[in-house]
């Protein structure tokens, strides 16, 4: 589908500084260099998109090459990809797509992986040119992707305010009588008459009691007069996700829920004031579950109470750092992107989600999109 969206998809020249910021972590850590499988790194640092199989494709990044590694008879596919420049090498069905990794990186260095590799890929390379010259590349990699570009915020930025806006349109179909499956459908069809990548890439609408289970329950699910309404989709534009999540009634009669929303919203903004530059994630984590124990509600992870960590990061994967969890001693950094939705279950009543996500700037944090209003108005316009 042509782009048609206000903000530029991510560019060659930003993957460039990409992988020269790669390099250098290469360069220091004294390594061979750094392979890729078909994973979200590969598509971070060479745009690159492709489906995990038994068959390894993927890059290897050295301190002064980019190759790829590819099945033969698949690289007239690959060359009509997106990807930055770098040579195409292949294996044929004979041959072993490790022996040509090895044969490349060569000496006694070690090589660093891309930690999303498969085990069995692990272990085909480990025999090849043993376990002790393979290093876990994780932590190379995640320290950049943690940190967003303007052009990575902006892409986040946009796909939220879409999915918000289909949150509107789906609260507005609401009514007693209508299947969840009615408005899954509904939520995915509108987010690809928008141009989302792929429709909504997940969606839980839960009504009732199925709202306490935080990731939904099986089979369908009709409204009821009087349901607590729970729904969390999301997107992706040019691979970035978004992630929204709304609790309402459509009627204010309901005084139990009404306290319990206004105690999940006060911990939610909670949360975004302790989100300062240099605190520890963990921190944010504290600052929620401090809310919940003020209202006699837990502790740690009791219920009623929020059994779960408070945010997650988010960018080419819905679920990345920094996670915002209890022991997460990672400080916030301008660049950090994350949901906050310290969940509160009240098991077998119902359970209240408010997610909207953060971004660090170096004045400090910023809303991606408006926390909802009130338990009956679930937007703030």
């Amino acid at each position: 589908m042509p782009w048609q969206h206000p903000v530029p998809r991510i560019t060659e020249d930003e993957r460039q500084l990409r992988l020269s910021k790669l390099r250098q972590s290469i360069e220091a850590e004294g390594l061979a260099g750094m392979l890729f499988g078909p994973t979200e790194s590969l598509r971070y640092f060479t745009g690159l998109v492709w489906h995990l199989s038994e068959r390894f494709l993927g890059a290897l990044v050295t301190p002064t090459a980019l190759y790829y590694i590819v099945p033969g008879f698949e690289r007239s596919r690959v060359e009509t990809l997106p990807h930055l420049p770098g040579e195409i090498l292949v294996w044929q069905e004979e041959e072993s797509s490790v022996a040509l990794i090895s044969s490349l990186v060569g000496g006694s260095d070690k090589l660093a992986l891309d930690d999303d590799l498969p085990l069995f890929f692990y272990h085909a390379l480990a025999a090849e040119i043993g376990v002790e010259r393979l290093t876990d590349g994780g932590r190379l990699t995640r320290n950049l992707r943690r940190i967003k570009s303007p052009a990575e915020i902006a892409l986040i930025q946009y796909a939220m305010e879409l999915t918000l806006d289909i949150h509107k349109q789906a609260h507005a179909l609401l009514k007693p009588g209508i299947k969840a499956s009615e408005v899954v459908d509904f939520i995915d069809r509108r987010h690809r008459q928008a141009g989302a990548d792929g429709g909504s890439t997940f969606c839980i609408v839960s009504f009732g009691a199925a709202t306490s289970l935080p990731h939904g329950a099986d089979g369908d699910q009709t409204l009821a007069d009087g349901d607590v309404v729970l729904v969390d989709t999301g997107c992706r534009l040019d691979g970035y996700h978004s992630d929204i999540t709304r609790t309402y009634t459509l009627e204010s009669d309901n005084k139990e829920f009404e306290r319990a929303w206004a105690i999940e919203r006060e911990a939610q903004q909670a949360v975004f004031d302790a989100a300062q530059l240099g605190i520890a994630c963990s921190s944010l984590d504290d600052a929620a579950r401090a809310v919940l124990a003020k209202h006699s509600l837990g502790p740690d992870y009791h219920l009623p109470g929020l059994p779960h960590r408070a945010g997650h990061g988010l960018g080419l994967e819905i679920h990345e750092e920094p996670y915002i969890a209890r022991g997460n001693g990672t400080v916030l950094a301008a660049g950090m992107c994350f949901s906050n939705e310290p969940m509160i279950v009240f098991p077998e009543k119902f359970g209240i989600r408010l997610e909207d996500h953060i971004y660090m700037t170096e004045a400090g944090p910023r809303w991606f999109t408006t926390p909802a209003k009130g338990p009956t108005e679930p937007f703030a316009d």
